[in-house]
């Protein structure tokens, strides 16, 4: 019987930012240690955990993946999966069930997610006695923050809030920002083999100025890291949160009328049989270039082709790969989630689809 409370690591960022890559490469790492994994994407369709419970973690290829209940998979490995979407306490509560068979949760939250009530949820009763946050990781995209951006996908986000007086009171990107950094115990700087070294010390320094001493920065590449290095820290970030006064707290505090930002942000899911590939990846670019869209990320079905595409976009970058066969008992299907701001669904639905054959 496990005695000791259970260590969660909440990994936050912006969209695009390098957090499931990293996931998956803290869990092809694992070796014997037991994994649950718990993904809250923005967007109709859960992307990311499918990526996450495939072969996105290289090597699964071959794992049987076991619908345990509603939302909760096991792979073969012993990595377990959960979905979920404002609905943190009953999936909580159901690896509270299987804590026995679980030696770490890792927690993936939405691109646009605040970490403070997240980590205050840790502190509820029917999870604080099992329970604890081992670390909060924030990762930021270290090529958008060289461009002097948060993230690739905001820049005109950021720019209509600025030129919108109806927006005031609504969060900032940089606001965002900010409260993700500091609710960090650890930032980690991603894809710095794409920054030179003086951009990177340049990085480092704004984000030792905005976060306390004891918040240590890291860069890494491509999303390894040692496990290691990140697991185990015993941080226990639910006891202190409530210090922390985000800009979330300040607008509350001042009765200011606002909302979350997953309100901003609308998303549009396109579902399609077998497509030309060339001709979906060029209507991509062209409705990412006519739209106001940060992020795009799905799975691509090809005529012929035996391996299912995952496309993902994060603004006006656009990368595809083949991550496995498609198995037996699927039909092999094309879906592509959109996420932007004040977008045309018709016009979008219009210009993937001309892709189907």
């Amino acid at each position: 019987m496990n005695l000791t409370k259970t260590p969660a690591t909440v990994v936050t960022g912006f969209l695009g930012s390098g957090k499931t890559t990293l996931l998956s490469n803290i869990i092809k790492q694992a070796g014997n240690k037991r994994i649950a994994v718990i993904v809250n994407e923005f967007g109709e369709t859960d992307i990311d955990s499918d990526l996450l419970r495939s072969c996105a973690i290289e090597g699964c290829e071959d794992n049987e993946v076991t619908l345990l209940e509603d939302g909760i998979y096991e792979l073969a490995n012993g990595c377990i999966c959960c979905t979920v979407e404002e609905e943190f306490l009953p999936v909580m509560k159901k690896l509270v069930e299987r804590r026995d068979e679980i030696d770490h949760v890792l927690i993936e939250t939405s691109g646009l997610a605040l970490p403070k009530p997240l980590v205050q949820a840790f502190n509820w009763p029917e999870v604080q006695n099992h329970f604890t946050v081992d670390a909060v990781i924030t990762v930021v995209d270290g090529p958008a923050l060289a461009e002097g951006r948060f993230a690739h996908s905001h820049a005109q986000l950021e720019s209509q809030r600025q030129a919108d007086d109806s927006l005031d009171h609504d969060p900032s990107i940089q606001e965002l920002y900010e409260d993700q950094l500091g609710a960090a115990d650890l930032v980690i700087i991603s894809k710095t083999d794409l920054i030179s070294t003086e951009q990177l010390t340049s990085i480092e320094g704004d984000i030792n100025a905005q976060t306390d001493d004891s918040v240590k920065v890291i860069s890494i590449k491509k999303g390894k890291i040692n496990p290691e290095v990140i697991l185990g820290l015993e941080a226990a970030s639910e006891n202190h949160i409530e210090a922390l006064h985000s800009h979330h707290d300040h607008h509350h505090d001042h009765g200011k009328h606002h909302h979350h930002a997953h309100d901003d942000f609308d998303s549009v899911v396109v579902s399609m049989g077998i497509v030309d590939s060339d001709k979906l990846l060029q209507q991509l670019a062209d409705v990412i270039e006519a739209q106001n869209i940060y992020r795009a990320k799905g799975f691509v079905a090809l005529a012929h082709k035996p391996m299912r595409q995952v496309v993902q976009a994060v603004g006006s970058r656009i990368d595809h790969y083949f991550d496995r066969p498609w198995r037996a008992d699927e039909t092999p299907r094309t879906e592509i989630v959109i996420i932007g701001k004040q977008l045309d669904t018709e016009q979008i639905k219009m210009a993937l689809k001309s892709a189907e054959v």
